[in-house]
């Protein structure tokens, strides 16, 4: 069965770095891209971040560019996603999948909270 599960979610202040991780767990993972979802209050889910196959090429949300760092371990079959400068418009449940997404795959996500 092919799941993926993020970790590394946080109470943070503003300012502040957290560093997520996905595993894939199942076939999936290697030859798909990947990307990083996330889905605050009230909000619909808007992708932050993706990577290519080979996670040489990389994509931003306009929200994210120069703050977030989305980053790939093929060997590992994990997905990471370095958060730094993080503001409370971050908060948010984040969440990873494969890109184009499949909604089959998506997984509990880990809650990250940018509060003071």
């Amino acid at each position: 069965q092919v799941r993926f599960e993020e970790s590394g979610g946080d109470l943070v202040q503003p300012g502040g770095s957290l560093r997520l991780s996905c595993e894939a767990v199942g076939s999936i993972f290697r030859g798909y891209g990947m990307a990083w979802h996330r889905q605050g209050p009230d909000q619909f889910r808007e992708m932050v971040a993706r990577a290519s196959v080979d996670g040489d090429r990389t994509r931003y949300a306009d929200s994210v560019l120069g703050r977030f760092t989305i980053s790939r371990d093929n060997a590992k079959r994990a997905l990471y996603l370095e958060m730094n400068n993080l503001k409370p418009e971050d908060t948010a449940v984040y969440y990873c999948n494969k890109f184009p997404s499949n909604d089959a795959y998506w997984g509990q996500g880990t809650q990250v909270t940018v509060s003071s």
